[in-house]
């Protein structure tokens, strides 16, 4: 047996347990239940003697290596990066307080794919957590591979506890820094981890100086709850719920303490005069942050696995599900300096909420070790918690570098959107009028165009099988999101932030799955139009299987007559998430060439799970190549149950989508209706 890159041969028989035994099942079940289980206190042993170590490399301390994952089996054709994903509970005590938290393989962040362009991925889950979950693969296209997109009831069906699900993809035309978490119930928070994607030429084909080493950095939080109930909380207009401290690759630093013991903070060893790459990611359910370093400056590169023009600054400014590739030189004196995270929320009247700055530490190699504790550390002077404009003008810094073979933005668009963001209420009894302005009677979401998306809970099967067999999702039925809001008003009014006679009378807010369909190669303009109803946020909106290009942002009102006329058609950076600035908006265009059922969202994990959602549905183009491919067969035969065979799941789930589509629609090919992939 061939084992994949980076499994010593002290852990031959986990691989054998996770990978050859359980995919597919060639033990009895009990058996591979023990194994499994063994694995799960491994990993989690791993992870707590990770934990004790005080500092690392740099890309061990990053991410932690995984010991299972397999990196690829390279091939003279093509590489298939192999990973096996053990979602489970572990122990993790931080403030005081012990904690059972859902992770990737025992480890906290989750483990780094590395893969090169080009190559192909399989992810095999194993969920031996008590919750329902997918994975989503944060910014990969998946060009012709909605089937593996990872979005719970959209895409898929949730993969449940003690079951198995194999996702399968490839990373073709992207290069960079995206990231994968799991798409279910606030979980995120911890199930979570970096994707680097490799040029196919190798690093020496960077656009800029290469690195002396490459290290991820994850901002995330670290929550004293249980994830699953503060989704569904906050799905039911119940808002009053914070996280516990903010965390640089899943530690909290030396601002938080344990009865006066301070938290282990990140650290990252430099040489002097190396140069590091720093790939960043927002993994935070809440906040933008700022980052910066004491004494240094960066050098943005990249962002959402596109180049962009470089250019330099001494502050990174970040929203959760976005990335940003920047280089740092070590080409400060020898010394300690602060890593510091800052959380930026809107200023009042904007309600003020908990928010925590965390912190790690660069340090040069060149400091005595034994006395690096004793050199005082330089921190750096942070910006404002309200500055929200140093949000705006870094992200319109922001500029593609031009590449020949990526795609151009389109010079005109077919279809114009214009998208209001923000929150209103709905009666908790539906059918009946209630009372609002915080009246208990009403409850708030989060909406686009003043609908609120929900999937009603008698839906049975997911959007994209719906859509693929050309049948209506049972239990549910769909509202077109429309061009427009149903009003126009002063959207950034600051006087609509707070509860009043004008806010309520714009408050009203319908529920319903909220869909809109585009015709295959439509060039789509979008202007997300931030408002200040009941919330003065900035709103990063991530749209799946897709990038778009950002031609302009600006603060207060769009004007169309005004605005467009300034549109970037030139070199407007790609971006998988477009951070919609505090009381501002953001105009994007995409093609709309991916055929399937993409999820369209903010990135504040509250504002998804109150409703600021749709679907893109987007139709098969005039030829197989441009067209959807049926489900793959290990689709059929997903969610499979470790104590049933992988064969009867998928005929189950087949026949349960062929039930649903015995009325085809009248958009329904018959090849698909009577397709079994």
């Amino acid at each position: 047996m061939r084992l994949p890159h980076g499994i010593s041969a002290d852990h031959v028989w986990i691989y054998f347990i996770t990978r050859v035994c359980c995919f597919p099942r060639t033990l009895p079940c009990v058996h591979c239940d023990i194994f499994v289980s063994l694995y799960t206190l491994h990993t989690s042993k791993q992870w707590q003697l990770q934990a004790m170590k005080r500092r690392s490399s740099p890309m061990a301390a990053a991410v932690p290596i995984l010991i299972l994952s397999a990196m690829a089996i390279v091939s003279a054709a093509a590489a298939n990066v192999e990973h096996t994903f053990l979602v489970s509970q572990v122990n993790m005590t931080h403030l005081c307080k012990e904690m059972l938290v859902t992770v990737v393989n025992g480890q906290l962040p989750g483990p780094t794919i590395e893969v090169t362009e080009g190559d192909s991925v399989t992810i095999h889950v194993i969920n031996r957590s008590p919750y329902n979950i997918t994975i989503h693969w944060h910014g990969v296209l998946q060009l012709l591979n909605c089937w593996n997109d990872g979005v719970p009831m959209i895409t898929q069906r949730p993969i449940q506890p003690n079951h198995n699900f194999t996702y399968q993809f490839d990373v073709a035309g992207q290069v960079g820094t995206l990231w994968w978490h799991a798409h279910d119930a606030f979980l995120r928070a911890t199930v979570h981890g970096a994707l680097v994607i490799w040029p196919r030429d190798g690093t020496g084909s960077y656009p800029f100086p290469k690195p002396h080493m490459e290290v991820p950095i994850i901002i995330g939080e670290w929550w004293e709850k249980d994830l699953a109930q503060l989704d569904r909380n906050f799905s039911k207009g119940y808002l009053d719920e914070f996280s516990s401290g903010s965390t640089i690759n899943g530690k909290l630093g030396d601002l938080f303490n344990c009865s006066g013991v301070l938290e282990d903070g990140y650290v990252l060893d430099v040489e002097p005069g190396k140069t590091y790459l720093l790939r960043l990611i927002n993994a935070a359910l809440f906040s933008e942050y700022f980052l910066k370093i004491a004494g240094h400056k960066f050098m943005v590169v990249a962002s959402d696995a596109n180049y962009v023009n470089p250019y330099t600054t001494d502050v990174i400014v970040i929203a959760p599900g976005e990335t940003v590739d920047a280089i740092v030189i070590a080409d400060a004196a020898p010394g300690r300096y602060y890593m510091v995270a800052l959380p930026i929320q809107a200023p009042p009247p904007d309600l003020q909420t908990p928010e925590y700055t965390t912190r790690g530490m660069v340090e040069y190699s060149s400091v005595n070790t034994s006395r690096r504790d004793d050199v005082p550390a330089v921190a750096p002077e942070m910006p404002n918690q309200h500055d929200t404009i140093k949000s705006f003008y870094f992200h319109g810094n922001l500029s593609s570098l031009r590449q020949e073979q990526r795609a151009q933005v389109p010079v005109r668009a077919d279809e114009h959107l214009f998208i209001t963001l923000g929150l209103g209420s709905i009666c908790r009894r539906n059918g009946q009028s209630c009372k609002r302005g915080g009246n208990l009677e009403s409850m708030l979401v989060a909406n686009m165009n003043n609908i609120s998306f929900h999937l009603p809970a008698a839906m049975t099967t997911p959007f994209l099988q719906a859509h693929y067999y050309g049948c209506a999702p049972a239990g549910t039925g769909t509202r077109e999101l429309a061009d427009r809001p149903p009003r126009a008003f002063n959207y950034t009014d600051g006087a609509l932030i707070t509860f009043g006679p004008e806010e309520m009378l714009l408050e009203p807010t319908s529920r319903a799955t909220v869909v809109r369909r585009f015709r295959h190669g439509t060039a789509v303009d979008v202007v997300f139009q931030g408002t200040a109803m009941l919330q003065g946020d900035s709103n990063p909106m991530h749209l799946h299987g897709h990038d778009m290009f950002v031609l302009a942002q600006g603060l207060g009102n769009y004007d169309a007559a005004r605005d467009s006329a300034r549109y970037n058609l030139v070199n407007p950076p790609r971006k998988n998430t477009v951070l919609v600035p505090s009381l501002g908006w953001a105009a994007v265009r995409f093609v709309a060439d991916n055929p399937g059922t993409w999820l369209i969202h903010c990135h504040y994990e509250f504002h998804l799970s109150m409703g600021m959602a749709a679907v893109f549905i987007v139709e098969d183009g005039p030829t197989v190549d441009t067209s959807l491919p049926p489900p793959p067969r290990y689709f059929l035969e997903a969610s499979t149950s470790v104590s049933s065979s992988s064969s009867s799941g998928g005929q189950q789930l087949f026949n349960s989508v062929s039930a649903h589509c015995t009325t085809p629609t009248n958009n329904t090919d018959p090849s698909k209706a009577a397709h079994s992939g």
